[in-house]
């Protein structure tokens, strides 16, 4: 699979695979590539799926650089220029969303539409913004990842699916395989990552938004809560919206054939 080299010399991993309409699949925190297989499974076959493993996460690990917002960006925006990619949907899940939010004004002119999934602009909440997680929460994750960084992750991975979604899911065995295949950071990146996500305040860049955007959540959300994705749907103009029933905060995974249609769906009204 390809590397390529980002503005600071560093070498950046990421999946290809397909032809046709670009799209750029920017998983979320302590995860990597590897969640977008149902994508890879479902989609290859009409679009062209590129999905870079964020600095400090997946293959992506020797690099010198901070695990800030405006670094996993400047990737971002490197990787399509050294592919000079045009009309591109870019679909952020999770802390992936806030990164394509922060990188989508420099690289509006190559994007044909924006997908966020399980989103938020603010991770934690706040006086004026009451729909992220309390301090007390991200502070426990914080002390949690200190102590083990093993077991914090399982549990973050339990806090994924809402109650039910995943031991009553067909491929339950499969899904859980599938993330614990996945690599995580070291214990610095994993807190500097964390530290950048509990920072984070996206709001301002909201009313820049002017290509297409489709938001995506499940109704159950504990991680973006469901009011989150509607504060997105509300300031971002002519934003349209799907909300997964009773599905937490992994919908394209739980509920992939339903997400890859709405995906596809996307892609070719904004590829028309």
């Amino acid at each position: 699979m390809p590397w390529y080299e980002n503005r600071n010399g560093e070498s950046l991993w990421f999946e290809e695979r397909g032809g046709g309409f670009p799209v750029v699949l920017v998983h979320g925190w302590c995860m990597s590539s590897a969640v977008w297989k149902y994508q890879f499974d479902g989609l290859a076959g009409s679009c062209r799926l590129l999905a870079p493993d964020l600095r400090g996460h997946g293959h992506s690990i020797r690099v010198a650089g901070s695990l800030s917002f405006s670094s996993f960006a400047n990737d971002l925006i490197d990787l399509l220029e050294k592919l000079d990619l045009s009309k591109i949907v870019l679909v952020g899940w999770s802390m992936g969303a806030q990164i394509a939010l922060q990188a989508c004004a420099e690289l509006s002119d190559r994007l044909a539409g924006m997908v966020l999934v399980s989103a938020t602009p603010c991770f934690t909440a706040s006086a004026d913004f009451r729909y992220g997680l309390a301090d007390k929460e991200a502070n426990g994750m914080r002390l949690k990842v200190q102590r083990n960084s093993q077991r914090a992750l399982d549990g973050f991975h339990s806090r994924i699916f809402t109650e039910g979604e995943i031991d009553n899911h067909p491929l339950s065995s499969e899904l859980r395989e599938l993330l614990a295949s996945i690599l995580p950071p070291d214990t610095c990146s994993i807190l500097e990552s964390l530290d950048s996500l509990v920072r984070a305040d996206m709001r301002h860049l909201l009313p820049t938004i002017k290509v297409p955007t489709l938001i995506l959540n499940g109704s159950h959300d504990r991680i973006c809560l469901p009011q989150a994705s509607a504060y997105l749907k509300e300031n971002i103009s002519g934003a349209d919206q799907y909300i997964f029933q009773g599905c937490g905060h992994a919908p394209f995974l739980t509920q992939s054939h339903i997400s890859n249609a709405e995906l596809s769906s996307f892609i070719r009204s904004v590829n028309e």
